[in-house]
């Protein structure tokens, strides 16, 4: 068994508890009430100061591209949608049907939607980027206020456009 480290990070949408092994970030999850602070004691490996410096560069809008390990533990349909949403590119957006048309079957975009909002790696894996068919912000565990602040920092460093919703 890998040991466990976390450490926080206050962002400009909110602190952030990074959470993971030697080896890879396991969580990157919104705090938003003190009861969901860790108790014990904080610690800080390799990957989880790479994955701190990596959100900061974000931020800064000098980082589109984070790359440090990842692990979620899921069924393989799940760990299929959280891959595919690696694959979306930073400020761009696809709709949850075009999700699922990714994975093969459009049937299967309940789904993958579900898949999509148990992501314990905000971010990084960009469920962020995955709105509604009809262009709306749909869905959003950290909050859609979250999801517009980081869909138009991303759209603003790729295109110099100050809002898109």
């Amino acid at each position: 068994m890998n040991e466990l480290y976390y450490t926080y990070y206050e962002s400009p949408i909110g602190l952030l508890k990074i959470g993971g092994t030697e080896h890879y970030i396991a969580e990157l999850t919104f705090v938003d009430n003190k009861e969901q602070i860790a108790h014990g004691e904080p610690g800080i490996s390799d990957v989880i100061h790479q994955c701190t410096e990596q959100l900061i560069e974000f931020f800064q809008g000098r980082r589109k591209v984070f790359n440090i390990p990842v692990h979620q533990d899921g069924t393989e349909f799940q760990k299929r949608v959280w891959n595919e949403l690696l694959e979306i590119s930073y400020g761009k957006t696809i709709s949850y049907l075009d999700l699922a048309k990714r994975l093969g079957d459009p049937k299967v975009i309940r789904a993958a939607a579900s898949t999509n909002g148990k992501n314990k790696i905000a971010i990084i894996v960009p469920c962020h980027r995955v709105i509604g068919s009809d262009k709306t912000l749909v869905g959003y565990s950290g909050g859609l206020w979250r999801k517009k602040w980081l869909l138009q920092h991303e759209f603003r460093i790729t295109h110099g456009v100050q809002t898109l919703f």
